[in-house]
């Protein structure tokens, strides 16, 4: 054997260990990719009823939805009348309330003031009464 011979012989035994050494991680890499695919497959065969059931979901969430529309529209047409009745009522009652009340205080006012007048005039005659019977006491002494 020459030595070119030998040459091409670990040429080619470097070869053949370059693609065992590349084979193994390729192998593996083949493993997790049959993996990562049955993973997926899984996941899918899993999602499919869950998908289904938030569409059940959803379409109850809608119904409930459509209900709850209907009872704010109600509540707005009670909260409306309630208004109107309110501003009725108070043209109504109110302004009767408010004369009544204006004329009781009035009255208070008129009362109270006739009161004050009479104590003030009471003090005056008891003054001119002092001062009578001072003069009186005054002449006399």
């Amino acid at each position: 054997m020459s030595a070119g011979e030998w040459a091409g012989l670990i040429a080619a035994l470097a070869l053949v260990l370059l693609v065992v050494l590349l084979a193994v991680p390729l192998l593996k890499l083949g493993r997790t990719l049959d993996e990562a695919t049955l993973t997926i497959r899984q996941v899918r065969e899993q999602s499919q009823p869950i998908l289904g059931q938030a569409q059940t979901t959803i379409a109850q969430v809608n119904s409930n939805l459509e209900r709850v529309d209907d009872i704010t529209g109600n509540a707005a047409n009670v909260s409306s009348n309630v208004a109107a009745l309110t501003s009725v009522v108070a043209a109504t009652v109110g302004s009767p309330l408010i004369k009544v009340a204006a004329f009781s205080y009035g009255v208070r006012s008129a009362t109270k003031k006739r009161r004050e007048g009479q104590a003030i005039a009471e003090a005056a005659a008891r003054d001119k009464a002092d001062r009578r019977a001072r003069r009186a006491a005054r002449r006399a002494a």
